[in-house]
């Protein structure tokens, strides 16, 4: 009986190669790693989502205000998904830079041509084609919204760059944890422990500490209507510098814990730690005091900074950057107008463009009402909803005369002012059910408006309910023949129902309550 004994392989000396060959072999590896990355589930299922959703999006919107992109929102929200794509990236990059000592085969590895540092490299770059595919979605995103015909606003490639450098950087994190725990379960813990410091961090920063709110990688801050571009106040130029600054910080970092010792790259090394703090810096202080003051001054006077243009009885002013969405406003005033009787059909009404009181971005503050006779509010944001709102304004100011007369508005003259504002729509008793927060054509309900929301009893529902399943031209013809009356606040509410032909519910005599 004989014993083979089977003797450990020689390691000997990594081969060095030219420049040349050493960055193709390492370009070879990344793209090997990039296929094998792609091959990883969790990252082809979401960079599917990703792709297919942002294509339904384009294609089957089912929001009308999406006919009307504000490019300083649309920037901005193409950052929301990064972070969701680079978890699967961290982790399958991860997995990869550690796949040799989970296989044991570390000093097999140590016998080739391209070096660990080396190695570190092209696992990172095998994560720039996710990052690219990022972008070129990001970029067909944003420029299907500014080829729409109604596109306002500009956008900020500052802001358009945060998507794809976050995915990056989840490569290269992914990478220096594999340098820094070498263990398959690293990455996964990674992500759980940043995931519960992320939701601990915004729990504790609230709406405050802006310096500590800006060193997450992503900072949408939606919520508030759009305002004009130059009062966004958002510190887009230096995130993007910070994030570059970090993404290639962590990358000398990683190599460095690969061996890489060059003096080029610890030369790298202070170079992006300098920009990352100078990104840091630049983003780290809150809206100074010269902003705040902007913001005060286009939200409490707009008028010195709109132009404004007459088309037929009314005057159109708005901010430069919407000033292609006027004849749009026009055609639902002119419709409105249409509708009415008296002095109101020929009424000269001023459309001024306003925003609400700028505190922060994420904030939802509202409009309010103004008292100037024949002046109408319109918003920042149009199509969908906002369409049969701003009828809703239009009609108000038509009835009462001014924004605040109409807040306050609790009598039968809402029945005119909502049949109206419905009856100039495509789809009155669709645009109806949409425009009342209660989304039915039933029961008491809040109205909504550019301003303050107005209110409707159950008893004014069914009447204009009943009035928008109606022939048009009959209707119009009732209200223009008793319009003194129907805009009287004297006026009952079985009187409205007479003079309009709606016959009188159970119990009508007694006048309802507004909602509240």
């Amino acid at each position: 009986m004989s014993t083979v004994v089977q003797e450990a392989p020689v390691v000997s000396a990594p081969v060095r190669l030219g420049r040349r060959r050493s960055a193709a072999a390492v370009l070879a590896l990344a793209r090997f790693e990039a296929r094998e990355l792609l091959l990883q589930i969790p990252v082809l299922v979401f960079f599917t989502l990703y792709i297919g959703y942002t294509g339904w999006k384009l294609f089957f919107p089912r929001d009308g205000m999406l006919d009307y992109p504000v490019l300083q929102d649309v920037d901005r929200a193409t950052q929301s998904g990064s972070m969701l794509l680079g978890i699967p990236v961290l982790m399958g990059v991860n997995v990869a830079a550690v796949r040799s000592r989970r296989h044991g085969l570390d000093q097999h590895f140590d016998v080739l041509v391209v070096e660990p540092w080396r190695r570190t490299v092209a696992h990172v770059l095998s994560a720039v084609p996710f990052a690219a595919v990022t972008a070129l979605v990001v970029g067909v995103e944003f420029c299907a919204a500014a080829l729409t015909p109604g596109a306002a606003g500009r956008g900020s490639v500052a802001e358009l760059v945060v998507g794809p450098l976050v995915v990056l950087l989840s490569g290269v994190v992914g990478v220096l944890i594999a340098r820094l725990l070498p263990s398959p379960v690293g990455g996964p813990l990674v992500v759980v422990a940043g995931f519960a410091l992320m939701m601990f961090g915004l729990a504790a920063v609230g709406d405050g500490e802006h310096w500590l709110q800006w060193l997450y990688p992503v900072v949408t801050e939606q919520g508030l209507d759009p305002i004009p571009s130059g009062i966004m106040g958002r510190p887009a130029a230096w995130h993007a510098l910070y994030l570059v600054g970090l993404t290639a910080l962590l990358l000398c970092l990683a190599v460095l814990l690969s061996g890489g010792r060059a003096r080029l790259l610890k030369a790298l090394t202070v170079v992006t730690l300098a920009a990352t703090a100078a990104g840091v810096a630049g983003q780290s202080p809150s809206p100074g005091a010269a902003l705040v003051a902007d913001r005060a001054k286009l939200s409490g006077t707009p008028a010195e900074f709109q132009s404004c243009t007459v088309s037929g009885r009314s005057t159109y002013c708005s901010f430069p950057e919407w000033n292609g969405w006027r004849k749009q406003w026009a055609q639902v005033v002119d419709r409105v107008q249409g509708l009415a009787g008296g002095g109101a059909g020929g009424a000269r009404l001023t459309i001024r463009q306003r925003i609400p009181v700028v505190y922060d971005l994420s904030g939802d503050s509202a409009i309010e009402s103004l008292d100037t006779p024949g002046e109408v509010t319109v918003g920042t944001r149009w199509g969908g909803n906002r369409v049969p709102e701003f009828a809703v304004g239009v009609a108000a100011v038509l009835v009462t005369g001014d924004e605040q007369a109409a807040g306050g508005l609790c009598d039968a003259r809402m029945v005119t002012v909502m049949w109206l504002a419905m009856a100039a729509q495509d789809d009155p008793l669709t645009a109806f059910r949409n425009v009342r927060l209660s989304d039915s054509l039933k029961g008491s309900a809040t109205v909504l408006a550019p301003t303050n929301p107005l209110s409707m009893s159950a008893e004014q529902t069914r009447i204009v309910r009943e009035l928008l399943e109606r022939p048009r031209y009959g209707v119009t013809a009732r209200v223009k023949a008793h319009w003194t009356e129907l805009t009287s606040p004297k006026t009952t509410q079985a009187r409205v129902a007479e003079l309009l032909g709606v016959p009188a519910a159970r119990g009508a005599g007694l006048e309802e309550p507004c909602a509240g």
